[in-house]
């Protein structure tokens, strides 16, 4: 299933900030954790994914600090900041509202089972 790239940008944020909440990560573990979280579905690329780190550093929601792999590699780790756990809380609230709508709008309209499909 291909995920429409506005789909994809509206959720980036709080989808890199709830990953970084769980700990720190480099930008190709936070790739791969995405993948990870859908399934497969969503496959971001470094393209995507560094400027979007960038400008979260830019609004002080994460911070960054440079360290070496087990293998000797120089690596970005980021790291949420207090501001970007409150962006990330206020994300949250936001798109509980948006799931609650569809999830009415789609039980109305296709009834029970259709509604309640990937929203466990």
């Amino acid at each position: 299933m291909r995920i429409d790239k506005d789909l994809v940008a509206a959720s980036a944020t709080p989808l890199v900030l709830g990953i970084l909440a769980d700990g720190d990560l480099y930008g190709y573990a936070i790739l791969k954790r995405v993948s990870e979280l859908s399934g497969g579905g969503m496959q971001w690329t470094d393209g995507m994914l560094y400027p979007l780190l960038h400008r979260l550093e830019r609004l002080g929601y994460v911070s960054s600090l440079w360290g070496t792999s087990d293998a000797g590699r120089r690596r970005k780790h980021y790291t949420i900041t207090p501001a970007g756990r409150d962006a990330l809380a206020d994300r949250q609230e936001q798109w509980t509202v948006v799931a609650d709508a569809l999830r009415q709008v789609w039980q109305t309209t296709q009834g029970p089972a259709a509604a309640t499909e990937g929203w466990a």
